[in-house]
């Protein structure tokens, strides 16, 4: 997916909706395929690390990974740094308006997060937390995870290439993902449409109006902190990664177009409206695709349901 797309090249595809969101969910699943390849062609690599931004699809793309290697003989189990997150009642470090900072690597419980895999990476075996964003309450020893010889796990989360958690694990058995969307949408002149920020924003506000009922004003307001906390916590560590995934979908500006309009009308003055009606101009130059042509196996699928 390095080739470079224009508006005008995607609405062309968009003629033939079918078969162009065919060929898209095709060349990523090929992508991951080979992903998944590499890394059990590696038995040492016991540990994959998979990091990336807000809606870069690591949910998604570790679950394909994890159907990949089961396809291979093994078994991946898929572990969310989320599920590391300190309970509620101890608090989180404050960002520097005082506010708490979800963001940052020290609201993960950091000494459990470095047992839990160390006992992974040296024993095959460890019973594992899960976090409850509901309440803001831990459940400890929820899942018993007992990795036998052809098994892997995937740690996935916004901090899984930070070197306070990386490098207190063994280095030979590690396979460090990136992925992010890595292609932007260009206009007939070359200039950038839209940038690979924008077409992971419409794809946040289009997950969070589906799946959490969040009105897309608060989607920008939570964005600000997303992108400071990307800023500081993973692209100075992004270069770390051994295998890098691009996750865009030249279909997804057709697939997102309508929902996300709709949602962006919502926002009739503000500091969001500029931003909101230049997206609303840009989004309405794509040809409607029906994200019903999504295969169920689509990453786009983890924002469109």
């Amino acid at each position: 997916m390095t080739e470079k797309y224009t508006y005008q090249k995607i609405n062309a595809l968009a003629c033939c909706p079918k078969e162009f969101i065919s060929e898209c969910n095709k060349e990523y699943h090929a992508i991951i395929s080979g992903v998944s390849a590499k890394i059990f062609a590696d038995r040492s690599k016991k540990i994959v690390l998979l990091a990336g931004p807000s809606s870069s699809g690591k949910t998604t793309t570790a679950k394909i990974l994890s159907e990949k290697i089961s396809m291979l003989g093994g078994k991946a189990y898929t572990v969310s740094l989320d599920d590391f997150y300190l309970p509620k009642a101890v608090g989180y470090p404050l960002d520097e308006n005082g506010n708490p900072d979800y963001e940052c690597v020290e609201a993960l419980d950091l000494e459990l997060l470095h047992s839990s895999l160390s006992m992974l990476s040296e024993t095959g075996k460890a019973s594992l937390p899960v976090f409850d964003f509901v309440t803001g309450e831990r459940t400890e020893n929820a899942k018993n995870i007992e990795l036998l010889e052809n098994d892997i796990i995937i740690v996935e989360g916004l901090h899984a290439l930070n070197p306070v958690i990386t490098d207190t694990l063994d280095e030979a058995k590690l396979m460090k993902i990136y992925i992010s969307v890595s292609s932007r949408v260009y206009d007939e002149s070359g200039e950038v449409f839209l940038s690979k920020r924008d077409l992971r924003f419409v794809r946040r506000a289009v997950r969070d109006s589906r799946f959490r009922s969040t009105p897309v004003e608060r989607t920008f307001e939570i964005w600000q902190s997303v992108m400071r906390g990307e800023d500081r916590y993973l692209f100075p560590f992004k270069d770390r990664a051994d295998i890098k995934i691009n996750s865009f979908h030249p279909c997804e500006p057709c697939i997102f177009a309508v929902n996300a309009i709709s949602l962006l009308k919502e926002i009739t003055d503000g500091e969001y409206f500029e931003k909101s009606e230049q997206l609303i101009n840009k989004l309405g130059l794509f040809k409607n695709t029906d994200y019903s042509l999504l295969p169920e196996d689509s990453l786009l699928r983890e924002f469109t349901g």
